[in-house]
């Protein structure tokens, strides 16, 4: 083992984070590492807190921020002195941070937080941070909310906007949650701090006025209604056309493709994308591509993935195989449609990173074959899945079997 005991390089970043208070809030260490760097990066309000520093370079943060970013940094000079970010609260809580570290990489950055306004709006409700969840919506669609109601849930909103809480009232309304109990929390941390109550039918009825720029809006719900994130949503949860895979053929799919967060799913032969919304909504970092034939089906899978809370899901209207080329390499995938087409099987076999998982779904003796053939040369699991379900046979109740499935899954 090696010890070094040098004193860490420089790294060319610094993350400063600020309270509402702004420049009188930053200790004198802060003060000086700001005033001391050559150039400061931030947001114009940020910038405009800050007191006069002569042949300091100071520059907004460009506009869309991901895609103007890299070109910012690389035409900072290196001898321009040391470089200054601005940021809000804690810069890793939605926020610049993160952004830089994932360009750059962990050591070219450095972080100096402030109290996040995720922490003063917890400290406001009283609220611990294990029985809550924080949802931004800073740039993002409000339908992100969705998957995450539920019973007497807990959320913490990082709001893009005064106009965000009447869009989430309004989801929240037709999602069940009328009743549900909503927050504004403007300007946290400042001594104008304020604070408005009431329900989301409250707020659609009668919007408040004045709700400032700079809220944490919390939610808790008091109604039953919300699916959870286990897999298996019920059948009538998906707008179809009678292409989709069932409830419980979706559960035993969605165990062996084991969502992971940041995992990456193809969801092959979508019907109405049921399997790669369901990835989606395990985890807030999960992303999937919808790969579907039809055009109908495909705008029926864009609807029903806004609808579910997971609108970021990519939708591919093209036929596998030709339609998979381009897309980044999955880290599981389900076919669920067109196996047996030339091709389809081995280009996701083939296109799986290390340790990727596959679940194929069969009804046809066509199929059935082929993942017979699959299974005898790759191995995997191998199994037949028959499902009853209860209907009425006259005055009596009998068992209405559904079409018989065969699954292979098959883990590189």
């Amino acid at each position: 083992m090696t010890v070094d005991t040098r004193p860490p390089a420089e790294p060319p970043i610094t993350v400063v984070g600020a309270g509402a208070e702004g420049w009188d809030g930053f200790p004198e260490r802060i003060r000086r590492l700001v005033l001391d760097a050559g150039t400061v990066l931030g947001g114009r309000r940020h910038l405009a807190m800050l007191p006069e520093q002569p042949g300091q370079r100071r520059e907004p943060w460009p506009s869309p921020l991901r895609e103007g970013l890299p070109g910012l940094l690389w035409g900072l000079g290196d001898g321009d002195g040391p470089v200054v970010a601005l940021a809000s609260g804690d810069p890793f809580v939605s926020g610049i941070g993160t952004t830089l570290v994932d360009l750059l990489g962990s050591d070219a950055v450095r972080v100096e937080p402030a109290v996040s306004s995720v922490s003063l709006a917890r400290a406001r409700m009283n609220w611990p941070a294990e029985r809550c969840t924080v949802v931004s919506l800073v740039g993002r669609d409000a339908r992100l909310i969705l998957p995450h109601l539920g019973p007497r849930r807990r959320l913490l909103v990082l709001s893009s906007g005064p106009e965000t809480p009447a869009r989430v009232a309004a989801l929240l309304t037709g999602a069940g949650h009328p009743a549900c109990r909503m927050t504004v929390l403007g300007d946290l941390g400042a001594g104008s701090e304020t604070r408005i109550s009431g329900t989301a039918d409250d707020w659609c009825a009668a919007p408040p006025d004045g709700v400032p720029a700079l809220h944490v809006l919390a939610l808790e719900t008091v109604d039953g209604a919300g699916y959870g994130s286990a897999p298996g949503l019920p059948d009538d949860a998906f707008e179809s056309d009678g292409q989709l895979t069932r409830r419980d053929l979706r559960a035993s799919a969605l165990s062996r493709l084991v969502p992971f967060p940041g995992g990456y799913l193809w969801d092959v032969g979508a019907g109405a994308g049921s399997v790669g919304i369901e990835w989606m909504r395990t985890d807030p970092s999960c992303t999937a591509t919808a790969v579907e034939a039809a055009a109908e089906r495909a705008s029926r899978v864009r609807r029903n993935a806004g609808a579910l809370g997971v609108p970021g899901l990519q939708v591919v209207h093209g036929r596998a195989p030709e339609a998979l080329e381009g897309l980044p390499a999955p880290d599981a995938v389900f076919l669920g449609g067109g196996a047996t087409r030339p091709g389809v099987l081995d280009a996701c076999l083939d296109a799986l990173r290390p340790g990727g998982r596959i679940v194929v779904h069969g009804v046809t003796l066509e199929t059935e074959h082929l993942l017979a053939d699959a299974y005898r040369g790759r191995g995997g699991e191998l199994i037949r899945i028959a499902v009853e379900a209860t209907a009425p046979v006259g005055t009596f109740t009998g068992w209405t079997p559904a079409r018989t499935v065969t699954q292979w899954s098959l883990t590189l």
